[in-house]
């Protein structure tokens, strides 16, 4: 049994060996980061710590990915300051931990409902471009938020553009020392970034300022420092259930970025020889690591894009870095809160500052607008939504955007006129680039691509009926190589194209239909108009059997 317990004492050791540089390292980014962020939520730094305590440790044990780190986010943090600040100015006397625990369950909850019913597909829910107008959106949104702190300033915050007009009119009430204290800690960081690209530009950065404060005593300059902290273990935090009405559509749209960005984190990092990821089971691990850090007043979490680069470039093997990262948190709180609370506003608003910026991906944009204006304008819908309507309806935006380019392109199937390739028994869509096509004289050929139901049945219908009426052929053969599936729409649609076809004297052929196609066909009237004789295997064999029955002959089956 000794030897079993020495065996298993052994492994743990190799296990964190690897992973104890990385974890340090990754620690270095994470922590002041997650202490910066909980400043936008406007809870007390602490509650950044505890994300990266609790949360962390639960999705290394439960989660698929060996890398994901998962913490607060910029995303998240600044969708939990709409729902905490509303909930604080409702009721002032309100702990600032108590609404983060009631938020956090509530996030936990909704991630863990979707777990049950099985709503992994939703990690695709909000396509790409709108997800990066989102962030720019998103990332514009804290910016301006961080900027009084950065200036020194006090303004009345009422919404992006009036919070943009407010500071300027007060740019007279600058902090002189309040903002070189912020340039200092940004040149930091780009420096830091620059020529040192493997040390930790945040915490850099924090213990700079910290040092600053403390030496020069910064706060009789007039700079504001975070204060007293409360350090030691956390405490107990029970979610207050008379709040969830009012938190429940900022928990829903948390728990959507979370999932979202955690997946897209996930993948990115995935190495090979790493377990595939399980899409249900992500949402388990985060649902789970939200509701355990509930209990001790934790912001909502989820991975993050950037710090889990850090964990890999820092040569990250497992989850035993996150582990090594929660263990640093925990001595944090534990031995360096005093220190802590020396830390000018002015650093953390920078540190914000610098890492909010890569939110706003001009090059993504760009990409989007070159590869496709449409969904470009779908970004820049999504980026101003959020700065208009706020974050949380911005979320919304992004969602009904998603569902919009979804319906577009899913209701608008395209349709091609196949002609042969001369000289071959080979067939392709007309293209301008190949103008030496030829189409068979008496006979249209017609390819809808994609799955044809009742949204787009219609559509689809009237351009098929467009080259019909512009070729006037005896027969019109519908390739259906490149149709998944009908349903009973298109089915009905295809029995009335069938009667109108032939009471114009044209018949209607089918070929190529993929076996569920072909199932729901027999199971229908139209097998039955068709018969065995206008039903081909492929395009090939009804092109044969058209060229080969003349003029008026009739075609003959290869079914």
């Amino acid at each position: 049994m000794s030897g079993t317990f020495g065996k298993a004492a052994d492994v743990l050791r190799r296990y964190f060996a690897a992973d104890l540089i990385p974890g340090l390292t990754t620690a270095a980014v994470v922590l002041p980061k997650a202490l910066a962020y909980a400043t936008i939520a406007e809870l007390p730094v602490q509650a950044g710590l505890f994300s990266a305590l609790v949360p962390m440790t639960i999705y290394a044990v439960l989660g698929t990915s060996r890398l994901l780190s998962v913490s607060t986010t910029t995303p998240i943090a600044i969708l939990c300051a709409s729902a905490i600040g509303e909930a604080l100015a409702a009721d002032p006397a309100l702990d600032p931990f108590v609404a983060s625990a009631t938020l956090s369950i509530l996030v936990g909850a909704m991630l863990l409902a979707a777990r049950v019913l099985r709503f992994g597909f939703v990690a695709n829910f909000i396509s790409e471009p709108v997800l990066t107008g989102f962030k720019a959106g998103v990332g514009l949104v804290i910016i301006v938020d961080q900027l009084p702190k950065l200036l020194g300033i006090h303004i009345q915050k009422a919404g992006f553009f009036r919070d943009v007009a407010s500071i300027f009119t007060h740019l007279t009430q600058i902090s002189w020392p309040t903002l070189v204290v912020a340039l200092a800690t940004l040149a930091i960081i780009a420096l830091s970034k620059r020529f040192l690209p493997k040390a930790p530009a945040p915490l850099l950065a924090v213990a700079v300022g910290i040092a600053a404060s403390a030496i020069v005593g910064l706060e009789a300059s007039g700079v504001s420092v975070v204060g007293a902290i409360q350090g030691g273990l956390p405490t107990l935090k029970l979610p207050r259930p008379e709040l969830f009405e009012d938190m429940w559509p900022a928990a829903g749209g948390i728990a959507l970025i979370s999932f979202t960005e955690s997946i897209a984190a996930a993948r990115a990092f995935v190495r090979p020889g790493d377990p595939p990821l399980d899409a249900n089971r992500e949402l388990f691990a985060l649902g789970a690591a939200n509701a355990a850090g509930a209990f001790i007043g934790a912001m909502p979490a989820g991975g993050g894009t950037s710090q889990t680069a850090v964990a890999l470039n820092a040569g990250a093997q497992t989850q035993a870095t996150s582990i090594v990262v929660a263990a640093a948190a925990l001595a944090t709180l534990l031995f360096l809160a005093p220190v802590l609370a020396l830390m000018p506003h002015a650093t953390l608003a920078a540190v914000v500052i610098a890492y909010s910026i890569g939110l706003v991906d001009f090059a993504g944009m760009a990409a989007i607008r070159k590869v496709r204006s449409i969904e470009f304008h779908w970004a820049v819908v999504a980026c101003l939504g959020v700065m208009t309507l706020g974050t949380l309806k911005g979320v919304i935006v992004a969602i009904v955007l998603s569902l919009g380019s979804l319906i577009r392109l899913t209701n608008d199937p395209r349709v091609d006129e196949i002609l042969r390739i001369p000289g071959s028994h080979r067939f392709r869509p007309r293209e301008s680039d190949h103008p030496s096509d030829e189409a068979i004289p008496g006979l249209l050929i017609a390819r809808p691509v994609g799955r044809i139901y009742f949204g787009n049945a219609e559509n689809a219908g009237a351009k098929l009926m467009a080259l019909m009426r512009a070729a006037s052929p005896r027969v019109f053969l519908l390739d259906c190589s490149a149709i998944p599936g009908l349903e009973y729409t298109a089915l009905k649609m295809l029995v009335e194209a069938e009667f109108r076809l032939r009471e114009s004297g044209v018949e209607l052929w089918l070929a190529a239909l993929n076996p569920e196609a072909m199932e729901l066909v027999q199971r229908a009237e139209l097998a039955e108009k068709l018969g065995r004789a206008r039903m081909f295997r492929t395009l090939e064999e009804a092109v044969a059997a058209f060229e080969a029955r003349g003029a008026a002959g009739e075609p003959k089956s290869a079914t």
